[in-house]
């Protein structure tokens, strides 16, 4: 047997998805996240996944990981010491950002804290114009000034962004040779490597958090990796922010790609099953310990975008310009909230109920878990009213106190705000089932589509809890529970391909456009990817090489990705990219303008290396009865009943579920409301309808 391996870090637990390539047999294995040392818990959760499927070390081919330690690192400002080196006259530029507030109107609002001191950002003489050409040389006097500031003050990491580069790097160029030939140990980041882009911020911003999370990314993979080479586990792969893996050579190179790792996993998990299921549209809902993630898949394609933020205020929306730190790096189109099952249900001054930001995370967890949590969770919500077992959770290996849940619900909640503990911990689930609904309409009404077309998957250790609910308050009729919900995103680490985004900024009005010189853009970005995919040994034949171009109207400022022909570049290339550029504005804000002049602002190419399809089995049961109990559970649509209790395990394909009812498994809850059903398919996924839609 040959078996695909991922694992997953997450705000409560670590997961680990396993995938025999031969039968699609999966498997899955759960242990709590470790804070203090997150490698250490990887190390863990294989080991335990390996020993408690039989599976020899040299029987794994493929082993991906996502990590959260990038993103740590930025919102918990424990960074490297890093330094900025810029043209002169532009060393604020961090400082200077854009105008955008995530408040508009709000006088007091601070933006996100400074990745690198204004002493640590230090100036060379050099200029170039807005066209590429060289006004003033380059002092290289001042190169000697930067190698002595990095030895004098310890700096772990360099980040250079010079005006224009990005259309001429021969300044970054001589910059970057020196610093590496003199520094050897510290890593150098050239905005015209990372970045070679327009808007100068965005591109300062870039390679700014590359070089302040580059030393911590490194020190990390480079640990993990050697403790899972002693194991004798293939090589590692890390889950990028686009939806693909990259070997650890190529992510540190670009450690911004690995911003939004494990969302991007379980999003890429869904459009898998939507390939199974044969339903291209889909609404991908995660639901961890920390946060919810919602995304949308149309067509089978998964929506990327490049207009992200990390960082900054946990109360700010982070899809919303002004909230953090730009990453001008292609990333899978979330909206993320303060909402998983270990965000901290609280009254604020006025006496209202808020759940989130804070979470109760691994260390200390919920109230229930016992292991020192003492303010109400949403998971302590969940277990008063009758959602979970009120005794153990992962088939009984986890023990938990309902009756500490049920006293802090009412020490905190319930009794200040004068109201019983079933009133409150259903409070608190409207609060933020609300809070997960309105990310879902961010990425489907107000992406421009109607989420009445798509249907639901739920996944997450709480998400296949609150979908039923969130689905009904969407009008969406289908959720889809998959198989292992609740180590779903590791399931995506086994289900992609290798990848790695180009962009290069070639700014023109496309009528006015020379097709040889774009045709020589995408060829020079083509040739870098093949380099990468060979270095990566991916055989010639699994290649794929996508292009796009970035295009706007004449009189705008933001761009729309549309997708571009390979081979010659021809004016029918860009007619058709003419052409398409109309459709997705139409679809995107309503409207297009035929007879307004097109902008081409960057070309971009997407370097593939195919990973051999693998199709998901389920073997189920297919007589026998899955009802193991019932207990009081409340739900909306009437308060308490009492409502059967099914084990998952014993679920029998084509057996049919009618709500109320609950579905328990080893990773997940199922949660059926009155007026819904549930069936168990052939291939392990439950499907809820909505009889009253």
């Amino acid at each position: 047997m040959s078996w695909r391996v991922g694992v997953d870090i997450g705000g409560t637990f670590t997961d680990v998805a396993l995938v025999d390539e031969e039968t699609g047999q999966i498997g899955i294995a759960k242990v709590p996240t470790t804070p203090r040392d997150f490698g250490q818990g990887v190390v863990q959760a294989l080991t335990i996944a390996l020993g408690e499927h039989d599976i020899a070390a040299s029987n794994v081919s493929l082993l991906s990981h996502a990590t959260t330690v990038v993103t740590n690192a930025i919102l918990e400002g424990k960074g490297a010491n890093a330094m900025l080196v810029s043209t002169k006259g532009f060393r604020d530029v961090l400082e200077l950002r854009r105008s955008s507030r995530s408040s508009l109107y709000d006088m007091f609002q601070d933006a996100p804290g400074l990745l690198i001191p204004r002493y640590c950002r230090l100036e060379v003489d050099e200029r170039l114009d807005a066209a590429g050409d060289v006004v003033t040389s380059l002092d290289e006097a001042d190169i000697d000034a930067v190698i002595a500031f990095a030895k004098d003050n310890e700096i772990e990491a360099i980040a250079v962004s010079l005006m224009f580069s990005f259309l001429n790097d021969v300044h970054e160029r001589i910059i970057g040779e020196k610093l590496r030939a003199a520094l050897p140990h510290i890593p150098v980041f050239l905005s015209s490597e990372v970045l070679p882009e327009i808007r100068e911020f965005e591109r300062a911003s870039t390679t700014a958090v590359c070089a302040y999370v580059g030393p911590i990314l490194e020190s990390y993979l480079r640990r993990l990796e050697g403790a899972t080479g002693e194991m004798g586990l293939p090589g590692l792969y890390v889950m990028g922010s686009s939806g693909g893996v990259f070997d650890v050579g190529e992510g540190l190179k670009m450690p911004a790609m690995a911003i939004e790792s494990g969302p991007a996993a379980g999003v890429i998990a869904a459009a898998m099953i939507g390939r199974q299921l044969d339903k291209p549209n889909l609404l991908s809902f995660d639901m961890g310990g920390t946060t919810a993630k919602a995304s949308l898949i149309k067509d089978g394609v998964v929506e990327t975008t490049s207009e992200y933020e990390v960082g900054g205020d946990g109360n700010a929306n982070r899809w919303m310009n002004g909230t953090g730190h730009p990453i001008r790096v292609p990333v899978i189109d979330l909206a993320e909230v303060s909402a998983g099952g270990g965000s901290i249900a609280w009254i604020d001054p006025g006496g209202a109920l808020k759940v989130g930001p804070q979470s109760a995370g691994a260390e200390p967890g919920p109230v229930c878990y016992d292991a020192g949590g003492t303010r109400p969770t949403v998971t302590d919500c969940n277990l008063a009213l009758g959602y979970l077992d009120s005794e153990a959770l992962l088939a009984g290996r986890l023990a938990i106190r309902a009756d500490k849940a049920m006293t802090a619900i009412e020490e905190h909640l319930a009794s200040p705000l004068g109201i019983g503990v079933d009133e409150a911990a259903a409070g608190v689930l409207n609060v933020v089932n609300a809070a997960m609904a309105e990310a879902l309409r961010i990425v489907s009404v107000e992406r421009g589509h109607d989420a009445r077309e798509f249907s639901l998957v739920a996944f997450g250790g709480a998400g296949p809890m609150h979908a039923a609910e969130l689905a009904a308050e969407l009008g969406i009729r289908e959720v889809i529970v998959p198989p292992i919900p609740g180590g779903f995103s590791a399931l995506g680490l086994v289900a992609t391909d290798l990848k790695r985004d180009y962009v290069k900024t070639h700014f023109i009005s496309l009528d006015q456009a020379d097709t040889d010189a774009v045709s020589a853009a995408f060829s020079e970005m083509e040739a870098s990817a093949q380099r990468m995919l060979r270095a990566a040994k991916i055989p010639e034949q699994d290649w794929v090489l996508e292009r796009a171009a970035d295009l706007r109207y004449g009189r705008q400022a933001y761009e729309l990705t549309i997708p571009a022909q390979t081979g010659a570049v021809t004016t029918e290339t860009l007619d058709q990219l003419a052409r398409l550029f109309h459709e997705k504005h139409r679809q995107t804000y309503g409207h297009d303008n035929p007879d307004e002049t097109i902008q081409l602002v960057n070309l971009r190419v997407t370097a593939i290396g195919r990973f051999e399809n693998i199709e998901l089995s389920y073997t189920g049961k297919t007589e026998g009865s899955s009802l193991k109990g019932s207990r009081s559970v409340w739900f909306r649509q009437g308060g308490r009943c009492d409502c059967a209790v099914h084990d998952c395990a014993r679920l029998g394909i084509g057996t049919e579920v009618v709500g109320p009812a609950v579905i328990e498994a080893v990773d997940t809850t199922i949660v059926i409301p009155p007026g819904w059903r549930a069936r168990m398919n052939p291939t392990g996924h439950i499907l809820m309808e909505n009889d009253n839609e």
